[in-house]
């Protein structure tokens, strides 16, 4: 495995959208590091590459999320080729969770894939996910499922994990992790947040023995047209702008 490193800025040698793209997702992998979702250099945030071809950008392999740049990112078509230069490898397990939606989902432009303490937890939990609290609401306007084979090495499962996720955006990797994908960065970011912290309330919400009370079903059906509400129909540019600020002050290099 090569040392980390700074590699030399290729934004000179992409076009402007796909270093925006760049720019976006080397936030997305810092600020998962911000808020402890990372798993060492293990799980991946994934985005399509602006253009007719069918290129995607992920992370290098060996490289810890607080360290990953714009420049650093390796972009591989879908058979997992590298098709600009890299010193690095990527997560072959990786590959095959996030080609297999970028291949089958056009408006999967943001894939993010999480081993998150709580997201795990829930995920064991045979009932899955439950309406204990308002951030549970979002995702579950549209949630799926997938069950576990193993790592995530073997091609066949593509078909049953696209199969699985249907048209959802926001999934639950049965003993293994959470999943969201979306148009954008800021739209997928948003919605790991969201199913992430309701992880997060879950697992604490059953610790304490006590009996617990679901939101009502009615109100979790009308949850999508509150949340255009609340976001002020910008989904997941309400926070977005703001995170960057925040990155912009702890770690501008992210952009580099």
């Amino acid at each position: 495995m090569n040392a980390p490193h700074t590699p030399s800025s290729v934004k000179p040698l992409v076009s402007d959208a796909e270093w925006q793209m760049r720019v976006d997702l080397a936030a997305c992998y810092r600020l998962v590091a911000l808020y402890g979702w990372d798993d060492l250099v293990f799980t991946h945030i994934s985005a399509r590459v602006p253009g007719p071809d069918h290129h995607f950008l992920i992370n290098p392999y060996g490289m810890l999320f607080e360290e990953i740049t714009a420049s650093s990112l390796v972009k591989v078509d879908l058979q997992g080729n590298k098709v600009m230069e890299s010193s690095y490898d990527i997560n072959p397990a990786g590959f095959t969770i996030h080609s297999a939606i970028h291949e089958a989902r056009e408006d999967a432009n943001c894939v993010i894939h999480l081993h998150t303490v709580e997201g795990v937890a829930v995920s064991t939990q045979r009932e899955g996910l439950r309406p204990l609290s308002q951030h549970s609401l979002f995702p579950l306007s549209g949630l799926s499922y997938h069950d576990y084979e193993g790592v995530a090495l073997n091609p066949d499962e593509k078909v049953r994990l696209v199969a699985d996720l249907g048209a959802t955006r926001s999934m639950i990797l049965r003993n293994h992790g959470l999943l969201t994908c979306d148009t954008t960065v800021a739209e997928a970011f948003l919605r790991m947040f969201f199913l992430q912290r309701a992880c997060q309330i879950q697992v604490h919400a059953l610790a304490q023995g006590a009996d617990v009370i679901e939101v009502p079903g009615a109100i979790v059906a009308g949850i999508q047209q509150a949340a255009r509400k609340v976001t002020l129909n910008a989904g997941g540019n309400i926070a977005w702008p703001a995170l960057l600020r925040k990155l912009n002050r702890i770690s501008p290099d992210y952009a580099d």
